[in-house]
């Protein structure tokens, strides 16, 4: 107890809790909008059981993962070259999943550009995905963000504490986050279609990290939050026009 109070009075551990709080949460924000799409294709009465479900496996996954860092180390060590580049398992995870989360936006803005006429996810009316699969596909790309965090964290700092504060924290901020950004996104079309390019840019950053591309972070992220904000003004200039439309109607 004294060496756990010891880590946590330390002015220096401070900033390694709070700079992996952030990437933590910047990560939980990536995983949110992934999940937010899967679970509105359920019923509505089982989409915030598969949030939770999912997040909370995605919780006890990440601890697991925490508590057997030398394995997820490593995954770092060189596995085989080809192209004159040098695969590790790491690398071959970030291709998997960067790959999956291209081929996922792909799908779901075909089908929201050619919507199936027999009913139309936005609304909830048409049910094209079960339990089962939607937990899955959270679980499998939880698994490729928590591979590289957890690697990236290390690197921070040698303290397991440090790292389950900041996962317990970031996940804890999923689980409120969840239900009204799940909402909110299926009432906006506009923000699912801004959703899934978000998706299709981490999901090539990704895919060139596995294959040693660095793209930096700060810029990608920077680009997003500019994109948002815009869609942001949308939002609020198409309200304001929908106001004024029924005030003057109403007259």
């Amino acid at each position: 107890m004294d060496a756990i109070v010891a880590i946590f009075t330390d002015p220096a551990n401070w900033a390694a809790l709070l700079t992996l709080i952030v990437m933590e949460v910047v990560l939980g924000i990536d995983n949110l909008l992934f999940i937010s799409i899967i679970t509105n294709k359920l019923p509505e009465h089982q989409r915030a059981r598969a949030r939770n479900i999912g997040i909370g496996m995605a919780l006890i996954m990440r601890l697991g993962l925490l508590f057997a860092i030398a394995w997820i180390i490593g995954l770092t060590a060189p596995v085989f070259t080809a192209f004159d580049i040098t695969f590790s398992w790491k690398d071959l995870i970030l291709i998997a999943g960067g790959t999956f989360l291209i081929w996922k936006a792909t799908k779901e803005i075909h089908h929201h550009v050619d919507p199936d006429p027999e009913g139309d996810v936005l609304t909830g009316k048409a049910v094209t995905m079960t339990m089962g699969a939607a937990v899955s596909q959270i679980l499998l790309l939880d698994l490729v963000f928590s591979v590289d965090s957890i690697i990236t964290a290390v690197g921070m700092t040698e303290h397991i504490e440090i790292m389950v504060v900041a996962v317990v924290f970031a996940v804890t901020c999923m689980l409120i986050a969840a239900g009204p950004l799940s909402t909110f996104v299926n009432a906006n079309p506009t923000v699912v279609m801004l959703a899934l390019g978000f998706l299709l840019v981490i999901g090539t950053t990704l895919l060139a990290e596995g294959f040693h591309v660095k793209i930096p972070k700060g810029y990608i992220y920077s680009a997003m939050a500019f994109a948002a904000l815009i869609e942001g003004l949308n939002l609020l200039a198409r309200r304001r026009k929908a106001k004024r439309k029924a005030a003057s109607g109403s007259a």
